[in-house]
Formats: structure tokens, sequence, C-alpha cells
């Protein structure tokens, strides 16, 4: 099968108290394995099988909504494992710190922008930091498992940072309470690991 599903780098219950090992547990190796088997079988026989995610999400508008939905869970969750950890939170420094001020004044009020994205998002969907066309950094948020990545999105560039929304990814725990599980979510966040992102995308 062309695509496959990452191992988490870090335990089930690494990222608790924030989000609880069985959340994780359900979300890794239920909901994100189940697109990944999807879009293998979706793919199967056809050139895209041939494709990188990324490749298949900058040109999505050719595929059915089999390859969109699951091609962008794929990708989505990806890099929303990647891009979490134990023993994280904080503040980024350097560049990022720096290109984070520029854009949005300082890092509480990126906190505010972001969390507002991910909040204000009706349904499921995802809250972004992306790198836009011309190098800046944008806050913007897609529906289901859309991307900024493709080219069906309204607000494009590369994602360095994102926040899943959708109520799989909270509900054990935080119940209907989004906002709260967004404010702890804050608290996982690898931003070494958004920094190496950040400078691959410039």
């Amino acid at each position: 099968m062309p695509f496959t599903l990452p191992n988490l780098p870090y335990a089930f219950n690494a990222l608790e108290p924030h989000i609880d090992a069985r959340t994780m547990e359900i979300h890794h190796g239920k909901h994100h394995n189940a697109y990944v088997t999807n879009l293998n079988n979706a793919v199967a026989g056809k050139p895209e099988e041939n494709l990188s995610i990324e490749e298949i999400c900058k040109n999505i508008s050719k595929y059915p909504v089999a390859v969109r939905n699951n091609g962008g869970g794929h990708y989505n969750h990806s890099l929303f494992w990647a891009i979490m950890g134990p023993n994280a939170g904080g503040a980024p420094t350097g560049t990022l710190a720096d290109a984070i001020n520029s854009a949005f004044g300082n890092f509480d009020e990126f906190k505010t922008k972001l969390a507002a994205a991910g909040a204000g998002r009706f349904g499921s969907g995802w809250a972004w930091l992306i790198v836009d066309g011309s190098g800046k950094l944008q806050i913007t948020s897609t529906p289901n498992q859309d991307n900024p990545l493709m080219d069906v999105a309204e607000v494009k560039g590369t994602p360095i940072l994102g926040c899943d929304v959708w109520e799989h990814a909270y509900y054990l725990h935080y119940q209907n309470r989004r906002p709260d599980y967004i404010t702890a979510w804050w608290n996982v966040v690898n931003w070494e690991e958004v920094a190496k992102r950040f400078t691959a995308a410039k």
C-alpha cells in the first residue's frame, strides 16, 4: 500500500493530562488508520497511487471526494502528531517567534486568534498556522479534513501547525468544551518541530 499510518513519536499517555491516553489511542489507531485504509482503497490502481500526499492535496480538485476526505485526513493527522509532544508548550523562540510577533503583534495575540479560528469553526475542521505564498504567516481554518495545501482552500499555504477541532480529538475528556481543549492543547505544542517546518516552508 502506498500510504501507511505513521507511528506516534511518543506513548499514548505522553500528552496527559491535556490529552488523555484513550483519546490518543482511538484517534491515532482508529480514526487516522481508517483514513489511511480508505485512501489506499481510493487510489488503488490509479496514477495517484504513485504520488506523495502533498502532491495529491495540491491538486485535490482532480480527485473524487473519497480521496479528498481521506487524503486530507491522512495529511492533517500526520502533521498533528508531529507538532505535539510531551514536556512541550511554552513559546517559540528565534526566527519563528520574530515572525509571529511581526504578523500578529505578540505571541498571546497569536494564540487568541488561532484559538478563535478553532473555536469558531462550525462543525468539524481545523485551525492552522501557515506560511503563505509570499513567505508570511497567516492563521486560517478549514472544514472537515480539508487543509491549506489544497487547491480548493480559501486561504492557501504550507501548514506548519494545525489544531484538530473534530469532536473525536477531545470529546472523551472535554465533551462540548472545545475552547477548554484548545487552551489545554497549547501545553503540548512542540515549538521546535513547528520552527523546523517554518524554516522549510519559507
